[in-house]
């Protein structure tokens, strides 16, 4: 082999909380190696003890999400090849978010504010009803399914700055899904949406700065969505009534 794979990587990696430190390895580098491998390396062959989170491995999930040199990323979708190109890692756990050990973050802030933006669908139909009819056509509609393939990795919320500068922010995914429910005409709770929007940490408290849309990594666009809800609460100050 020849490159990178020809010689080990160089990796540092975060252990402890807050008040931990980084600590080096010598992994052997591979073949189409991901970023999750060489933490999984390092587990089972030098720290049994390193903390980490991971399922399905395969960009499904996102619960491998790391800081993985200076950038936050899916690890299991990161190829070592692609991002150290010198042979050396530095992986730390997500930004914005209390940290639990080593690589593994308490994402109860994140969730909490997704509900506070209120993400949970809330529709009218019981059981007995008929299936609601909705047009994939309209503009409510595509409106959504723009925006409706977020997992919650949190990827994006550790991207953004307003998030570290304003811990009252709900962040990037929760306006996202907000956004999504905005646009659901099944759902009966869109006028509570928009009061949250107008709290000081809901839709205005985006400096629209796109950290969020490069890094997702599903290709998603939550700077549009957070400006689709800051033109519904204007449009509501404007037409009182209007939802």
């Amino acid at each position: 082999m020849t490159g990178i794979e020809s010689k080990p990587l160089q990796v540092s990696i975060w252990r402890g909380r807050h008040e931990g430190r980084f600590v080096g390895y010598e992994v052997p580098a591979r073949a189409n190696q991901t970023v999750l491998d060489v933490v999984t390396w390092v587990q089972r062959h030098r720290e049994p003890s390193l903390a980490y989170r991971f399922a399905c491995r395969v960009g499904v999930c996102g619960s491998c999400a790391m800081t993985v040199n200076g950038r936050p990323r899916w690890t299991c979708r990161t190829h070592v090849r692609k991002v150290a190109r010198d042979g050396r890692l530095t992986i730390e756990p997500l930004r914005n978010l209390p940290r639990i050990k080593d690589l593994a973050c308490d994402l109860t802030p994140f969730f909490e504010k997704w509900q506070r933006a209120g993400g949970r669908f809330e529709g009218a139909a019981h059981r007995a009803s008929p299936i609601p009819r909705v047009d994939p056509g309209s503009r409510e509609r595509r409106a959504a399914d723009a925006a409706i393939e977020c997992i919650n990795c949190a990827v994006c919320y550790s991207a953004c700055d307003s998030v570290t500068w304003n811990p009252d922010y709900l962040g990037p995914a929760a306006l996202n899904r907000a956004w999504t429910l905005v646009n659901d005409t099944r759902h009966v709770k869109r006028s509570e949406i928009l009061d949250a929007m107008e709290t000081p940490g809901g839709c205005h408290a985006c400096h629209t700065h796109g950290s969020c849309v490069e890094h997702c990594p599903v290709e998603l666009n939550p700077t549009a969505s957070i400006a689709g809800l800051k033109r519904r609460v204007a449009r509501r100050l404007l037409v009182p009534g209007d939802a």
